[in-house]
């Protein structure tokens, strides 16, 4: 069965602007190819990654604020809360057209698959 990606043009100049500055960070590139295919913790993250865990959470929260990273999220029996993220982009292009900056996106469609069918949605961190 043959996937077709849907690639969605930023258009926001601004948006373009952070896209972009992310995309600069090696720490948020890092994140990002970590969790494409699997959500995982931040501590998973860091010792996957071999980043600073108080790094991970800062560039989480921007990778966040940005709408590039899922948040799942449960809480055990005892009570602590438990956390998981995942890249919701599969790839990100930028091509520069004269005086204009192209920023496409490829969703990553199985984030909503795996997210759901293992965790309870949550908005909070």
């Amino acid at each position: 069965m043959q996937t077709i990606q849907q690639t969605r043009k930023i258009e926001d100049d601004s948006r373009k602007e952070a896209v972009l500055e992310i995309m600069s960070d090696k720490y948020c590139r890092g994140i990002l190819l970590t969790t494409m295919e699997k959500p995982m913790s931040a501590m998973e993250i860091a010792m996957e990654s071999k980043f600073p865990i108080s790094t991970v959470y800062r560039r989480l929260q921007t990778l966040h604020d940005n709408k590039l990273v899922a948040i799942s999220g449960s809480i055990s029996e005892d009570g602590k809360k438990y956390f998981l993220y995942k890249s919701k982009v599969k790839r990100i292009s930028a091509s520069c057209n004269g005086n204009d900056i192209e920023v496409s996106i490829v969703p990553n469609i199985a984030v909503s698959n795996n997210l759901e069918e293992n965790h309870v949605s949550s908005n909070a961190q």
